[in-house]
Protein backbone atom coordinates (compact mmCIF):
# COMPACT_ATOMS: atom_id res chain seq x y z
CA UNK A 1 0.00 0.00 0.00
CA UNK A 2 2.95 2.44 0.76
CA UNK A 3 4.58 1.55 -2.10
CA UNK A 4 1.57 2.33 -4.44
CA UNK A 5 1.19 5.82 -2.41
CA UNK A 6 4.74 6.41 -3.01
CA UNK A 7 4.86 5.21 -6.92
CA UNK A 8 1.61 7.77 -7.42
CA UNK A 9 3.65 10.82 -5.52
CA UNK A 10 6.78 10.22 -7.73
CA UNK A 11 4.47 10.00 -10.80
CA UNK A 12 2.61 13.70 -9.67
CA UNK A 13 6.21 14.94 -8.67
CA UNK A 14 7.33 13.99 -12.00
CA UNK A 15 4.35 15.27 -14.09
CA UNK A 16 4.40 18.66 -12.38
CA UNK A 17 8.32 19.21 -12.97
CA UNK A 18 7.46 18.33 -16.89
CA UNK A 19 4.39 20.58 -17.04
CA UNK A 20 6.76 23.20 -14.84
CA UNK A 21 9.74 22.62 -17.63
CA UNK A 22 7.42 23.00 -21.12
CA UNK A 23 5.83 26.54 -19.15
CA UNK A 24 9.17 27.60 -18.76
CA UNK A 25 10.18 26.70 -22.35
CA UNK A 26 7.08 28.46 -23.83
CA UNK A 27 7.51 31.34 -22.08
CA UNK A 28 11.20 31.81 -23.21
CA UNK A 29 9.85 31.13 -26.42
CA UNK A 30 7.12 33.99 -26.51
CA UNK A 31 9.82 36.37 -25.35
CA UNK A 32 12.39 35.32 -27.64
CA UNK A 33 9.70 36.40 -30.27
CA UNK A 34 9.13 39.47 -28.39
CA UNK A 35 12.61 40.24 -28.52
CA UNK A 36 12.83 39.25 -32.46
CA UNK A 37 9.49 41.29 -33.24
CA UNK A 38 11.16 44.23 -31.26
CA UNK A 39 14.70 44.39 -32.67
CA UNK A 40 13.21 43.72 -36.24
CA UNK A 41 10.55 46.56 -35.27
CA UNK A 42 13.76 49.27 -33.82
CA UNK A 43 15.71 48.28 -36.75
CA UNK A 44 12.75 49.94 -39.42
CA UNK A 45 12.44 52.39 -37.72
CA UNK A 46 16.05 53.20 -37.55
CA UNK A 47 15.99 52.37 -41.13
CA UNK A 48 13.49 55.22 -41.61
CA UNK A 49 14.92 57.57 -39.19
CA UNK A 50 18.01 57.28 -41.08
CA UNK A 51 16.21 58.44 -44.20
CA UNK A 52 14.49 60.83 -43.10
CA UNK A 53 17.55 62.00 -41.56
CA UNK A 54 19.40 62.23 -44.92
CA UNK A 55 16.72 64.05 -46.73
CA UNK A 56 17.13 66.42 -44.24
CA UNK A 57 20.86 67.04 -44.34
CA UNK A 58 20.50 67.17 -48.58
CA UNK A 59 17.70 70.02 -48.09
CA UNK A 60 20.21 71.68 -45.72
CA UNK A 61 23.09 71.35 -48.15
CA UNK A 62 20.77 72.69 -50.56
CA UNK A 63 19.82 75.64 -48.65
CA UNK A 64 23.71 76.17 -47.87
CA UNK A 65 25.18 76.18 -51.33
CA UNK A 66 22.29 78.83 -52.41
CA UNK A 67 23.06 80.93 -49.71
CA UNK A 68 27.10 80.80 -50.50
CA UNK A 69 25.86 81.84 -54.22
CA UNK A 70 23.62 84.35 -52.98
CA UNK A 71 26.68 86.06 -51.34
CA UNK A 72 29.02 85.97 -53.87
CA UNK A 73 29.21 88.95 -55.47
CA UNK A 74 30.50 87.55 -58.85
CA UNK A 75 28.19 84.93 -59.37
CA UNK A 76 25.30 85.25 -60.58
CA UNK A 77 23.14 82.86 -58.86
CA UNK A 78 19.60 83.44 -60.37
CA UNK A 79 20.56 81.46 -63.42
CA UNK A 80 22.07 78.76 -61.07
CA UNK A 81 19.93 75.16 -60.29
CA UNK A 82 21.06 73.49 -56.87
CA UNK A 83 20.18 69.86 -55.80
CA UNK A 84 21.70 67.63 -53.63
CA UNK A 85 21.26 63.75 -53.36
CA UNK A 86 23.67 61.83 -50.69
CA UNK A 87 25.52 65.16 -49.88
CA UNK A 88 26.46 65.06 -53.68
CA UNK A 89 25.49 68.63 -55.25
CA UNK A 90 24.70 69.12 -58.47
CA UNK A 91 25.16 72.60 -60.08
CA UNK A 92 23.01 73.52 -62.99
CA UNK A 93 21.92 75.93 -65.48
CA UNK A 94 23.35 79.56 -67.28
CA UNK A 95 27.20 81.48 -66.06
CA UNK A 96 28.48 84.05 -67.76
CA UNK A 97 31.62 82.80 -68.35
CA UNK A 98 33.89 79.52 -67.80
CA UNK A 99 35.39 81.41 -64.63
CA UNK A 100 32.42 82.07 -62.91
CA UNK A 101 31.00 78.26 -63.64
CA UNK A 102 34.51 77.33 -62.08
CA UNK A 103 33.95 79.49 -58.78
CA UNK A 104 30.17 78.21 -58.27
CA UNK A 105 32.32 74.97 -58.30
CA UNK A 106 34.47 76.11 -55.53
CA UNK A 107 32.00 77.70 -53.46
CA UNK A 108 29.71 74.54 -54.08
CA UNK A 109 32.62 72.54 -52.37
CA UNK A 110 33.54 74.90 -49.48
CA UNK A 111 29.89 74.25 -48.05
CA UNK A 112 29.65 72.35 -44.66
CA UNK A 113 28.31 68.47 -45.51
CA UNK A 114 29.13 68.34 -49.54
CA UNK A 115 31.23 65.41 -50.54
CA UNK A 116 31.29 66.54 -54.24
CA UNK A 117 29.69 68.82 -56.92
CA UNK A 118 28.48 67.67 -59.96
CA UNK A 119 29.33 70.62 -62.31
CA UNK A 120 26.41 70.57 -65.38
CA UNK A 121 26.64 74.51 -65.87
CA UNK A 122 27.03 75.98 -68.94
CA UNK A 123 28.20 79.23 -70.00
CA UNK A 124 25.92 81.79 -72.20
CA UNK A 125 26.91 82.98 -75.60
CA UNK A 126 29.30 86.03 -75.03
CA UNK A 127 28.15 87.79 -78.02
CA UNK A 128 27.56 91.64 -77.02
CA UNK A 129 23.65 93.09 -77.76
CA UNK A 130 21.76 96.04 -77.61
CA UNK A 131 19.08 96.17 -74.96
CA UNK A 132 16.43 95.81 -78.10
CA UNK A 133 17.73 92.54 -79.51
CA UNK A 134 18.24 91.82 -75.68
CA UNK A 135 14.22 92.42 -75.55
CA UNK A 136 13.49 90.21 -78.12
CA UNK A 137 15.76 87.17 -77.33
CA UNK A 138 14.32 87.35 -74.36
CA UNK A 139 11.01 87.28 -75.62
CA UNK A 140 12.19 84.51 -78.20
CA UNK A 141 13.38 82.25 -75.39
CA UNK A 142 9.82 82.79 -73.65
CA UNK A 143 8.18 81.53 -76.24
CA UNK A 144 10.21 78.83 -77.46
CA UNK A 145 9.96 77.70 -73.63
CA UNK A 146 6.37 77.62 -73.46
CA UNK A 147 6.14 75.96 -77.38
CA UNK A 148 8.23 72.99 -75.82
CA UNK A 149 6.36 72.61 -72.72
CA UNK A 150 2.97 72.47 -74.56
CA UNK A 151 4.49 69.69 -76.83
CA UNK A 152 5.82 67.63 -74.21
CA UNK A 153 2.51 68.17 -72.20
CA UNK A 154 0.63 66.64 -75.59
CA UNK A 155 3.46 64.10 -75.45
CA UNK A 156 2.43 60.63 -74.62
CA UNK A 157 6.02 59.20 -73.87
CA UNK A 158 7.35 62.92 -71.81
CA UNK A 159 6.84 62.98 -68.56
CA UNK A 160 5.97 67.01 -69.16
CA UNK A 161 5.80 67.75 -65.04
CA UNK A 162 8.86 66.07 -64.67
CA UNK A 163 10.82 67.88 -67.20
CA UNK A 164 12.14 71.78 -66.24
CA UNK A 165 12.72 73.80 -69.68
CA UNK A 166 14.99 76.86 -69.56
CA UNK A 167 16.11 78.98 -72.99
CA UNK A 168 18.84 81.52 -73.51
CA UNK A 169 19.89 82.85 -76.56
CA UNK A 170 18.31 79.86 -78.64
CA UNK A 171 20.02 77.47 -76.40
CA UNK A 172 17.47 74.81 -74.27
CA UNK A 173 18.22 73.38 -71.22
CA UNK A 174 15.94 70.22 -70.21
CA UNK A 175 16.25 68.93 -66.50
CA UNK A 176 14.46 67.35 -64.16
CA UNK A 177 13.95 63.55 -63.64
CA UNK A 178 12.70 60.68 -66.36
CA UNK A 179 12.08 56.94 -66.46
CA UNK A 180 14.29 55.80 -68.96
CA UNK A 181 16.42 56.77 -71.69
CA UNK A 182 14.05 56.49 -74.47
CA UNK A 183 11.98 59.30 -72.56
CA UNK A 184 15.27 61.07 -72.33
CA UNK A 185 15.65 61.03 -75.97
CA UNK A 186 11.56 61.97 -76.58
CA UNK A 187 12.35 65.19 -74.67
CA UNK A 188 15.36 66.20 -76.42
CA UNK A 189 14.28 65.28 -80.07
CA UNK A 190 10.98 67.19 -79.34
CA UNK A 191 13.03 70.44 -78.22
CA UNK A 192 15.23 70.46 -81.25
CA UNK A 193 12.54 70.45 -84.12
CA UNK A 194 11.06 73.61 -82.15
CA UNK A 195 11.90 76.67 -84.93
CA UNK A 196 14.46 78.81 -83.35
CA UNK A 197 16.13 76.47 -81.19
CA UNK A 198 19.83 76.49 -81.69
CA UNK A 199 20.70 73.62 -79.81
CA UNK A 200 19.69 71.39 -76.63
CA UNK A 201 21.64 70.69 -73.53
CA UNK A 202 20.12 67.38 -71.93
CA UNK A 203 20.50 67.05 -68.56
CA UNK A 204 18.01 64.90 -67.50
CA UNK A 205 18.23 62.22 -65.16
CA UNK A 206 16.86 58.41 -65.32
CA UNK A 207 15.69 57.12 -62.61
Amino acid sequence: MNKTKISKTLMAVMLGSALASGSAFAANETTNKVESTADSAGQKIDSSMNKVGNFMDDSAITAKVKAALVDHENIKSTDISVETNKKVVTLSGFVESQAQAEEAVKVAKGVEGVDSVSDKLHVRDGKSESKSDSAKGYAGDAATTSEIKAKFLADDIVPSRKVKVETTDGVVQLSGTVESKAQSERAESIAKAIDGVKSVKNDLKVE
